[in-house]
C-alpha cells in the first residue's frame, strides 16, 4: 500500500506500524527483543505496531535497530546542489536563507 492515499494521521501511523512490524518479523525478532537492542520499552514498540503515536526518536531508534535509517534519505532527500548551483557558488557552502516572502525582514 502506498502512503499516499491515507491522509489521517491515524491511517499513516497504523500503516507505519504495520510497516514495521513486518520488517521486524522479517529481521526474524521478537518485540522483546527489538525492543531491548533499540532501548526501548516493550510497550513502546507494541504502541508503534499498533499505530499509536509515540516520540519520534523511539521510532528512530528502532529503525536504527533494524538497520533502516538509510531509509530515510527517500523521506527527506540529502540536500546536495546540482551542477549550476555548484558552479555559481564555486564551491562555497550555501550558510543561511535570503529573505524574502511573508515575515521578510524581521
Amino acid at each position: 500500500m502506498k502512503l499516499e492515499p491515507l491522509h489521517t494521521d491515524s491511517a499513516l501511523l497504523a500503516e507505519l506500524g504495520r510497516r514495521l512490524a513486518r520488517c521486524r518479523l522479517n529481521a526474524g525478532a521478537t518485540q522483546a527483543a527489538l525492543a531491548y537492542e533499540a532501548g526501548v520499552s516493550k510497550r513502546t514498540l507494541e504502541r508503534i505496531e499498533a499505530g499509536e503515536s509515540v516520540q519520534l526518536a523511539n521510532f528512530l531508534r528502532l529503525l536504527r535497530a533494524l538497520d533502516l535509517v538509510e531509509n530515510l534519505d527517500a523521506l527527506a532527500p540529502p540536500d546536495e546542489p546540482g551542477p549550476m548551483d555548484l558552479l555559481r557558488m564555486k564551491g562555497k557552502r550555501r550558510r543561511r536563507a535570503s529573505a524574502r516572502g511573508a515575515g521578510a525582514g524581521h
